[in-house]
């Protein structure tokens, strides 16, 4: 594993056991730390949560937290992104830096409008052409937007 991982994962309440095992494979790929948040949808052992990380879990940087306030509470100093199909900036117009924290919603609702209120300027969206479809899938989300982030700051080059 990464000794410093250069971003951070942050799920939501998340709901769906092979999105976030998706993402825990992602995240295990890039050294990336994955913070879930809140109640989940599913159990921790769960068998689809398992299947879709396959045997990639050990890679994994896994850190539970109450809430959201709980984990910036515990990174005064980190800088939030938030991604939103309300956000009026897109992700590639963001500027990554390494130890930036990328928080996604839970499938259903995403985040909280209070929330997105609040940081209209850290608020990002992945542009969707289509009139029919509404949002993209968690995994693909927080590959898309992580993948922009790692090439900003120089790691795919590694």
């Amino acid at each position: 594993m990464i000794p410093h991982p250069s971003f951070h994962i942050v799920l939501i309440e998340p709901e769906i056991p092979p999105n976030t095992g998706n993402i825990a494979r992602l995240c295990g790929a890039t050294g990336t730390v994955l913070h879930l948040v809140g109640k989940l949808g599913f159990s921790i052992d769960d068998k689809h949560l398992r299947r879709a990380g396959l045997d990639y879990w050990e890679a994994v940087d896994v850190q539970r937290w109450g809430s959201l306030e709980e984990l910036q509470q515990a990174f005064p100093l980190g800088r939030w992104w938030y991604t939103s199909k309300k956000g009026v900036k897109s992700y590639v117009e963001a500027d990554f830096r390494p130890g930036d924290f990328i928080v996604f919603g839970k499938e259903t609702l995403g985040l909280p409008e209070k929330l997105l209120a609040a940081h209209p300027e850290k608020t990002l969206r992945i542009p969707i052409f289509s009139p029919v479809v509404r949002s993209l899938n968690l995994s693909t989300a927080a590959g898309i937007v992580l993948y922009e982030a790692l090439r900003q700051s120089g790691r795919l080059s590694d």
